[in-house]
């Protein structure tokens, strides 16, 4: 455990709807705690990381029930801080069929998203990190969260911290204020080194999608575009989905260095599907446990894939999953009862 990474985000409450039901058809909710980087943070520790969230809850009852989440996973949550507001929500909607699930964020007035940004001591709170894993979902909440992303990559950066991004792009969040996104993950992404993006999301931040027609030829673009325009970022990865339905999808992965090496996994047929939601934070977090351990990049790639693939089978935000587990998967050990 010798490797600190540092996650900072917002904890969220996650309220679905019981089975395939419409939101409130029974008056109940399937309950759990999230958000992308916490979601990161919980997989590596779990890989046996010593992984640490910085966060702000609201005071009372629900941010301490976030807190002791993280830490029942091996989390460190010293620096979950607390603050006034209430607590961060999402309401998720599973699909089924030719429904497609659906995501309600319930987050303005969030005690993570009023957070004066001059509160966060970088310099305490990176002391010790080796890596600083971020992203496009913390700048999406406002103006004030914007900030403190964009202070965190600045001081990572000044103290020699390794940055990791994911994308994440929310539209949603993005549209409920003048956020001006572009530009703002442009500037987040002038000090990330390793980078978790679709050619969709390097179109938003660049301007311009890519033309060409494969989905191969696409990443390649969108890789050497986002090359071109930030010297720091090294390594690119993205997985590829084809949704043959809501319940089964075909799931493989790409990353590309700036050497322009690319490495491909096998494509796996995920079904039927349990639970998306987190299987891409699962990814991000599979593929730096690889990196960090010292695996090739060809399988830190393939091992990401496969946390990504058994996110799917696992009900809540977080992949309650070990390295073992992962290199089973990997191994293609089959689907025998393990005594």
């Amino acid at each position: 455990m010798s490797t600190r990474i540092v996650c900072f985000g917002e904890l969220l409450l996650r309220l679905g709807a019981p089975g395939r039901q419409l939101l409130l058809q029974s008056p109940t909710f399937d309950v759990h705690f999230g958000g992308a980087e916490a979601n990161v943070a919980v997989s590596l520790a779990l890989f046996g990381h010593d992984a640490a969230m910085v966060s702000t809850v609201p005071e009372g009852a629900l941010g301490a029930a976030a807190a002791g989440e993280l830490r029942r996973h091996g989390v460190d949550a010293r620096r979950v801080a607390t603050g006034a507001g209430r607590m961060g929500l999402y309401y998720l909607i599973n699909g089924a069929i030719h429904r497609p699930s659906e995501v309600l964020y319930d987050r303005a007035g969030s005690a993570f998203a009023n957070a004066d940004p001059r509160t966060y001591d970088w310099d305490r709170l990176l002391a010790g990190a080796h890596w600083l894993h971020l992203s496009g979902v913390t700048p999406a909440l406002g103006a004030a969260a914007a900030a403190a992303t964009q202070h965190a990559a600045e001081a990572a950066t000044r103290l020699g911290v390794r940055v990791s991004f994911d994308g994440n792009y929310r539209s949603k969040l993005w549209e409920s204020w003048d956020g001006q996104p572009a530009q703002r993950l442009r500037a987040l992404l002038a000090h990330c080194e390793l980078l978790f993006a679709s050619d969709r999301d390097i179109g938003v931040i660049l301007g311009e999608g890519a033309r060409e027609p494969a989905p191969i030829e696409r990443i390649a673009a969108a890789a050497a575009r986002a090359f071109a325009a930030f010297p720091r970022l090294q390594t690119m990865a993205t997985t590829l989905r084809t949704q043959r339905s809501v319940d089964h999808h075909a799931l493989s992965a790409v990353l590309v260095d700036r050497a322009g090496n690319m490495q491909l996994t096998p494509e796996y047929e995920v079904a039927p599907i349990v639970d998306r939601i987190g299987t891409g934070d699962a990814f991000a977090a599979g593929v730096l446990h690889g990196l960090i351990s010292g695996l090739g990049t060809a399988q830190a790639l393939h091992f990401g894939l496969g946390a990504a693939c058994l996110k799917h089978s696992i009900p809540g935000d977080f992949n309650r999953v070990g390295v073992g587990d992962v290199e089973a998967f990997v191994a293609d050990r089959g689907f025998h009862v393990r005594r």
